[in-house]
This record gives structure tokens, sequence and C-alpha cells, in this order.
């Protein structure tokens, strides 16, 4: 290879020899403006050494240069093609390894037993099915209704890239919306994306009928009996109703997909996509975000330290289930901090061990009576008593103060002085609604409520609406609510998936929910039911078939929404014309006069605001919920709340 001196030494004899003319003694000055160039004699230049002319030195110092610059390129393109000469027979030289390599791993799957699927897929022409009423069926009983979830860590290679019909969140609203869609577009792609291990499930098993199973394999099968004794399981569908994410695109009739142990953590609005926590990205042409809520904790709580934080629970989904009874079999306390749905009904529940196993079972709230915010007073006062004859230790006006770790217990200290020793906490204090995508999405936040708002039609944007727990919408006749119960994320549900589809439907469901205080006491309340309103509640005595089992056996399903949506009692008479309309009276503030505390069996509970039907409350009267809604639907002023009570049929025997 030349070196720069080396080319310096073969090129400057030439360069002395081309600037010396041959005999001619002349070189060309130039062109003139004639026919011919001029030539001008000129003195011939020195082939000598470079002491001499100062021209010669700076037209040897050019060529120099020149030279150098040409050198230093040849070389290093020589070297740059070598390099790359010696990359280009590396890569060749591998080829036939990595050809073996893939083989030898073809041949080991090939060799490799098959395994039983976790989650076997029917073809597709069977995953068309769509259940046409609000009615969920049981699982057939020979499937697994707790399975794995559908490839719970899938390659984000396999992920589908695209989704027509892309759903955040994998509750009941998320359900609810996938199968409104498939009824009205069969062959529809639907993707439903859940931060959850598990296909999509009913919610209110978890803090009723499934402690009340005798089977001790229930946090395995999550299958309960209802009040009426038949059996179902909490799973909304069998995995053989679902397609895997993978083949979602590819299958012939369309189906849900549920791709499980995925959050979404960021939308693309303008660029209709969404980001996983895994950094893949899913496009969409319509998307739900049905994301619910997380449960609330005490402050307190949170600043006690770990000990303390890892002996409280905060109830919500499947696991939080299963590691509650997991605790309650290995611990003689559990306190319960918080005298609402959830708190009463899991203190009922737990407190059925107290004869089993001897656990001992307390439940704290601020209020004067079990749910105290929701029943007036004396009713309040009234559920607390039958939550004491479930084996619960009550603590009533209880404010949370301070929360230690000492000598192997939790300590609950209270603002009177009061201080509680227990085992294990569960924090029922509420919902906070789920909206970690609004900065992102560019999503508007209800200040007042919470929650994504929506318009009448549950849309928040042009192809994205809201349903479920975190759907703050418009009541026409309410105003604006946003509510946590599984009735509305059905209807909700059901109603954005139809305008996902493009019904274009406005949102007027009075939805409705229910607790159950065991098999022998529950409620079904509708519109806004705030202890704070003025009511009036009229009772009768309850007879046997007054109470959730009873409810049960005549509709058929535990979930009494699904039964009652469907119009059970539709053939109930209206309500009173306006000829009797006039102004309530003053709603009483003690139980009505002559009542005896303990003759609440059954009743109607009305709710008052400006002197109109705002929230109605079917105290042990089941499946008369479409008349409750038409009441509260049509916003009158009743001279006598009696008479509009005798359209539940209360008083029949």
């Amino acid at each position: 290879m030349l070196k720069g001196r080396a080319v310096w030494k073969k090129l400057t004899p030439l360069a002395r020899a081309s600037a010396t003319p041959a005999g001619q003694g002349v070189r060309r000055a130039g062109l003139n403006h004639v026919r011919s160039p001029t030539l001008v004699p000129v003195a011939p230049m020195s082939t000598g050494g470079l002491g001499g002319n100062a021209d010669n030195k700076l037209y040897a110092l050019l060529v120099g240069v020149a030279c150098l610059g040409g050198g230093v390129y040849a070389y290093r393109t020589i070297r740059g093609d070598k390099q790359r000469y010696e990359d280009r027979m590396s890569e060749i030289a591998s080829r036939p390894n990595k050809f073996s390599a893939s083989q030898q791993t073809t041949d080991v799957k090939e060799e490799a037993p098959e395994a039983p699927e976790q989650s076997p897929q029917p073809p597709a022409s069977e995953t068309i099915a769509v259940l046409p009423s609000a009615e969920v069926p049981a699982p057939d009983d020979t499937t697994d209704p707790s399975p794995a979830p559908v490839d719970p860590a899938p390659s984000p290679a396999l992920l589908p890239s695209h989704a027509p019909y892309l759903l955040i969140g994998g509750g009941t609203a998320s359900f609810a919306a996938a199968r409104s869609i498939r009824a009205r577009d069969p062959g529809a792609r639907v993707l439903i994306v859940t931060e959850e291990p598990d296909l999509p499930y009913m919610r209110p098993p978890l803090s009723k009928e499934l402690w009340f199973s005798d089977d001790p394999g229930v946090t395995d099968t999550l299958r309960f009996k209802q009040w009426n004794g038949k059996e179902r399981s909490i799973y909304f569908q069998p995995p053989s109703f679902y397609i895997s994410p993978e083949d979602l695109n590819s299958a012939e009739n369309g189906g849900v997909a549920v791709l499980t142990g995925k959050k979404v953590v960021h939308m693309d609005v303008r660029g209709n996509k969404v980001q996983l926590d895994d950094h893949t990205d899913i496009s969409y042409d319509k998307c739900l975000i049905a994301t619910g809520g997380v449960p609330r904790n005490l402050q307190v709580i949170e600043r006690a330290g770990e000990d303390v934080v890892k002996r409280t629970t905060l109830f919500r989904n499947v696991e939080d289930f299963k590691a509650l009874d997991k605790v309650s079999r290995s611990v003689t306390s559990i306190t319960i901090i918080g005298g609402g749905f959830l708190g009463s009904e899991l203190a009922c529940a737990l407190g059925r061990r107290k004869n089993e196993s001897g656990l001992e079972v307390i439940q704290m709230f601020p209020e004067k009576g079990n749910m105290g915010k929701v029943l007036p007073e004396y009713l309040s006062n009234w559920t607390t008593e039958k939550v004491k004859n479930e084996g619960v230790k009550v603590i009533t006006e209880a404010l949370v103060k301070a929360v230690d770790y000492k000598d192997d217990k939790v300590e609950i200290q209270l603002k009177d002085g009061r201080t509680v020793s227990t085992d294990h906490i569960v924090a029922a204090v509420g919902l906070e609604p789920n909206v970690d995508l609004a900065k992102s999405a560019g999503l508007e936040v209800d200040s007042d409520f919470g929650g994504y708002r929506v318009n009448a039609e549950l849309q928040a944007r042009s192809n994205i609406w809201v349903a479920g727990d975190a759907s703050c919408f418009y009541d026409i006749r309410l105003g604006r609510r946003r509510v946590e119960h599984h009735d509305h994320a059905v209807v909700s549900g059901r109603l954005a998936g139809e305008n996902m589809t493009g019904a274009n439907k406005p949102y007027w469901h009075q939805s409705m929910f229910w607790s159950d205080l065991g098999p022998d006491v529950g409620y079904e309340a509708i519109g806004i039911v705030d202890s704070s309103l003025p009511t009036v509640g009229v009772f009768a005595k309850a007879t046997p078939k007054d109470t959730p089992k009873a409810a049960t056996d005549e509709s058929g399903t535990g979930i009494r929404s699904e039964s009652e949506t469907e119009g059970v009692a539709a053939a109930l008479p209206a309500t009173p014309s306006a000829a009797a309309v006039a102004v309530a009276p003053p709603a009483p503030a003690q139980p009505p006069p002559g009542r005896h505390r303990d003759d609440y069996g059954k009743g109607v509970i009305f709710y008052l605001r400006d002197k109109v039907v705002v929230g109605i409350i079917l105290w042990n009267v089941f499946n008369r919920m479409p008349v409750a809604r038409k009441i509260i639907k049509d916003g009158e002023q009743h001279a006598d709340l009696n008479e509009v009570a005798k359209l539940f049929n209360i008083h029949e025997d």
C-alpha cells in the first residue's frame, strides 16, 4: 500500500517535467478576443531544487497538498473496502449455522409431545354466538369456570396491530359492549384489553354469594349457588366463547378476543392508536374506555408503614377475594373499616365464620349506623342490629386517628380515644374512578363527581366512548351523575356498544343497584338515594316470599338487575294521573308513627328533592323496579305517597 512519502517521490519528477514546455520556451497566457490565442515568451522554469523562484515554491506546495490529500483518501477507501469485505465474508460464513439452529429448534418443537391448551378455542364459526337478552346464562357445567387466562403473556409480535373495536378494561361494561357490538355487527372484531389476568366476570358475587358457598374449593372454581339454589360461575362466558388475540384479524367471522395482563398507558387520539405497558402499539377505528375504578385507602394506613399496609386488603377483584378468604382462615380477628354497601356485605359474609372458626369480625365507620349515608336513620339503626345478629361487632361513630403495628397486632386508634386491636384490616371506604388516560387523550374529567365527562350518547370524542364506573354522564331527569353499580355498567356498556356501531341513542335508563345482607334481607334502589334528603317510608309486614332467596326463585337469577331490566314487572299499573299531583308532606325524621322498630320487614322509601321523588329504595320488595323507574321518570309531586306505595303491592299477603 502506498504511503504519503512514496506518493510524493513518484509524483514530484512528473510535476517538474510537466512544468517545462518541451523545447518551446513559451506558455499559453490566455485567449484574446481574436480567432487565435496569443503566445507569450517566458523564461524556462528551473528544474533544479526548490530554493529558486517563489512561484515554483507555491506550485510545488499546491501539488504536494493535492497529492497528500489523494493519498489519504485512497488509504481510507481501501481500508474501508477491506473491512466491508471481511464483514460480508463473516456473514456468509455464518449462514449455515443460523439455518442449522433454526432447523434444530423446529425439530425440537415437532418432536415435543402436545400439551393440552389452557384455553381451547372453537372453530371460527362457533365464536359468533351472541346472547340476545340481558340474562347471562351459566357456563356449561363440564367447562372449568375459572380457567387460566388466555395467553397471559403473549409475544408482542403476535398481538394484533389493529382492532376495529378496541375496549379498554375487562369488566362488566366492556363485556356488555362487546356483546352489543356483535349483536349489531355479527362479523365485528372486538379486542378487550385488561390489566387483570382473568376473563370478564361479575363482581357482585365477590362480596355476596361466594362467601356463603359450602364448597371448600370455591376460591379455585369460583362457582357459587344463588339464593335459589342454582349454581353458576362468576365468569360471563367460558374460554371457548372467545378467540385468541393473535387470531382476531384472521378470524373469518370475527369474534371477541381478550388480551389479559396488559395495561393501556397512552392514547394517541389523533392517530387513533394506544400504547400498552410493553410499548406495543394498537390502532383502532372505535374505542371504548371502561377502566372502572380503584379502591380508596385511608391516608393513616398508607402512612403507617409496610407492616400495616401488607396486613390491609383493598377489596375489588378476584385476587382480593382469594387473598381475604385465605386470611380469614389463618387469623383470629378481621376489622372492616367502612359502613357502606361493600363494608356491610363483607361484614355479614365474614360474620358467618364466627360460629365456624371463632373468627372475630369487627366493623367500624363514622356514621351512626350501617349504610348511614344511604338509609334514613331509623332504618340504618335497624340494619345495624341485623348485622350484629350475623356475629359482627359494630363500632359506630368511629373516626380513625392512627394505625400502628405492635406486638404482632395492628392497633387502630380512634379520635375519641378508643383502641381496637386486630390481625387484618379491610378498607372499604369507596372507589376512585380510573382516569389515567385523560391527560394523554385530552379528555375532560368532571371536577365534582370524577370520571370522564361524556355527552348523552356516552361519547367523549368523535370515536371514543366511556361506560361504567369511569363515566360521568348527564341524566336528563336528575342532572349530571356518576354511578358505581353493576346495572349501570351493564346498561351503559350495552348502549355504548350500540352507539359504536352507529345507533346514536341517548342514555335515558335509570340504573338500579342492590345489596343483600345475607339470604333474608336485601334491597333494590334507583335514582339518588342520599340520607341527607327528606324521605318518606311506607312499610308492611313481611311474608316468607319477601326475601332475596324468594326473589331469585321467581326470577331464576341471582343478578337481579338483569331480570328487572327485561321488564319483569312491566305489566303493573302506571303511576297516579296528573289530577293527583300535590305537594308531598314533610318527610319524617323518625319511623312512621305507631311502627315498631322490628316491623321493617318490607317497604318502600321515597327520597325527595324539591318535593319531587328523585330516589326509591325497595326494601325486601323485588321485581318492581320498572314501577320505581317510571315514578322517577315522570318527575311529579304526589299528594299521598302512601297511595303511590300501593303500586308496589307491598300490602299483598
